[in-house]
């Protein structure tokens, strides 16, 4: 393609991105990942606005640059994103398999992405990119949080009698929830702590919290860990 930039271009390249990147982010959504929809077309966004605003800086005012000014433009956009993910990193939390602030992070790197459109004097990309990442960011987390996914808790039970996973099941049948034994040990009183593996699908809102309260009215919980990452 020709390095000379057209709006036909530009936004060819953006919509084609945005796609790609919505099957791949919905596929991850609802598996159940911490880089999500959301996540995965702001990526996908910061990286196509930063070879874009670089294809953009290889030609001023109808003079070609040199081979070395080419390398240099291209090394200027990837350093700039390479030290914007440092700070990136420092605003994912981890928490045992918990992960949050992804989201966040994908947020700081596109937002430097649409910085340096702006900066390099591309300012209708840098409009566009910044459209879109709202676009994302406000009314798509509507979509984000219809989209069904994968979950998994660990849940410890203090019982005296027998306890099967199949006595869960049943408790959470209305979830379709999969329960798998884990571990045993003793507990207070000479009573057991059985651990068992939960695994559903569902959406985002209050899901693992009404489960979780399912749990406690039936029977005597110890623990309850929801691992959103890893599924």
């Amino acid at each position: 393609m020709s390095e000379e930039l057209t709006w036909a271009d530009i936004l060819l390249r953006i919509v084609l991105t945005v796609i790609a990147a919505s099957l791949i982010g919905i596929n991850r959504e609802q598996g159940g990942h911490a880089a999500g929809f959301r996540t995965t077309v702001l990526v996908a966004l910061a990286a196509c606005l930063a070879m874009l605003q670089a294809n953009a800086l290889l030609i001023v005012e109808g003079t070609e640059h040199s081979g070395l000014a080419r390398m240099d433009v291209l090394r200027f956009a990837l350093g700039v994103l390479t030290g914007v993910g440092f700070i990136g990193g420092g605003a994912v939390l981890h928490r045992g398999n918990l992960v949050k602030g992804v989201t966040t992070a994908a947020t700081i790197w596109a937002m430097t992405t649409i910085g340096l459109c702006f900066g390099g004097g591309q300012l209708g990309i840098g409009m566009v990119g910044a459209a879109v990442a709202f676009f994302f960011l406000s009314p798509m987390k509507a979509l984000d949080d219809w989209l069904p996914r994968r979950h998994r808790a660990r849940v410890e039970i203090l019982t005296g009698a027998d306890l099967a996973a199949d006595d869960l099941k049943k408790a959470l049948n209305l979830y379709d929830c999969d329960v798998q034994f884990s571990s045993s040990g003793r507990g207070e009183d000479a009573r057991w702590v059985l651990a068992f593996d939960l695994r559903w699908r569902g959406r985002r809102l209050a899901t693992a919290e009404t489960i979780h309260m399912k749990l406690r009215q039936d029977f005597d919980v110890v623990r309850f860990a929801l691992y959103e990452h890893g599924v």
